[in-house]
């Protein structure tokens, strides 16, 4: 098996990626079996894998996945860190074959690439911090059924479908183009089961009160926003019965002292909350602005200055995060905590995705091809 490449050579593109006889692709070729048990040893052995079995990203399958596209394979995307590296059409097919994401995911891998690529994302310290950080990748519009990304039950993980091989072709990305090795690029203390097959859902917007959470951020239809997490936290609530007790204890959930947004390093922090449409919809009944939601998590999410160690305390005085009432809040403001709806309808519980803190939430229109 041929899997990809020549030494580059000049292109010619007056004839578009169709009806052209040039060969256009130049990744490296090598001789391997076609086991996919030789390939998935080959590909660690090679420094690809993750320890999980690899699809051998053969001619015939990268050439498929590349004309799902009908994009250029020598097309750069954009650039990324810690090595800088072109990260081209190609080599986001090569990736994601190997990952077993299905070709239609294309215009989802590019979207989702060129938000992490954001300066403002801060993807080298993402990549690199010893935190156990992982980029979130949430979904909204129609493309949501096309793809079957799963927003019900389950929705965060054990929903079989493309999710997983479409946040692994991610990992793969960062892994072989990006260049994240642990130990070497990646000083992660501890990493975390998000960096081998992501954190891929979408948000329930036909039982969601509010306005799709893309949307609310300026992108309408079909669009990937991209959130720097340092995993999944259940928040679990029996008692609860009104929007109000609802949120308070969601607020209170989130407020940890070890949370990285508590952290004297970490200048500024977001805070996402998935709430199941069963609590969705109470909240919205007795609070019906969304920004008196997000108001509540955020009064909420705090603690007495008193309540840490007091070399802590000085440390975040020092940075002015002690407010006048001597709390400390997770996020910066009320406009940093981001409400969306998913998950069953079994109620009980809601989901927070702590963020890392310097790197700025990213929303973007996935184009179609």
């Amino acid at each position: 098996m041929s899997v990809i490449a020549k030494p580059n050579a000049p292109v010619v593109r007056d004839c578009g990626p169709e009806g052209c006889e040039i060969d256009w692709l130049s990744s490296k070729r090598h001789e391997v079996e076609l086991d996919i048990v030789d390939f998935t040893q080959f590909s660690i052995e090679q420094g690809w894998g993750d320890g999980l079995p690899m699809i051998p990203p053969t001619e015939a399958r990268v050439r498929a996945f590349l004309a799902a596209g009908n994009r250029y394979p020598d097309e750069v995307v954009c650039t990324l860190p810690p090595l800088d590296a072109e990260c081209t059409i190609e080599k986001i097919a090569i990736n994601a074959v190997m990952a077993g994401a299905p070709p239609e995911s294309m215009p989802l891998l590019i979207a989702t690439l060129e938000s992490m690529a954001n300066p403002d994302f801060e993807l080298f310290g993402m990549n690199a911090t010893t935190a156990s950080v992982v980029p979130l990748v949430l979904v909204n519009g129609p493309i949501r059924n096309v793809l079957d990304i799963p927003y019900k039950h389950g929705c965060l993980g054990g929903v079989a479908g493309p999710a997983a091989p479409i946040g692994r072709a991610i990992r793969l990305i960062i892994r072989n183009i990006a260049g994240q090795l642990i130990g070497v690029t990646s000083q992660s203390t501890f990493g975390s089961p998000g960096r081998v097959a992501g954190i891929v859902f979408g948000e329930w917007e036909e039982r969601s009160p509010w306005t799709p959470f893309a949307e609310r951020r300026g992108v309408a239809g079909d669009a990937v926003t991209v959130y720097g997490t340092n995993g999944t936290m259940n928040i679990i609530d029996t008692t609860s019965q009104t929007g109000p007790e609802f949120l308070e204890m969601i607020g209170k959930s989130l407020a940890y002292p070890g949370a990285n947004g508590f952290s004297p390093a970490v200048p500024y922090a977001e805070i996402m909350v998935a709430v199941n449409p069963v609590w969705a919809e109470i909240i919205q009944r007795d609070v019906p602005r969304m920004e008196d939601v997000q108001e509540i998590i955020w009064k909420n999410a705090s603690f007495d200055a008193g309540y840490i160690t007091p070399k802590h305390k000085e440390q975040l005085e020092h940075l002015n995060r002690v407010d006048v009432n001597g709390r400390v809040h997770l996020a910066s403001a009320p406009k940093d905590v981001f409400v969306l709806t998913c998950g069953g309808t079994g109620s009980l519980h809601a989901a927070g995705f702590h963020s890392w803190g310097t790197c700025l939430t990213q929303t973007s229109a996935i184009k179609s091809n």
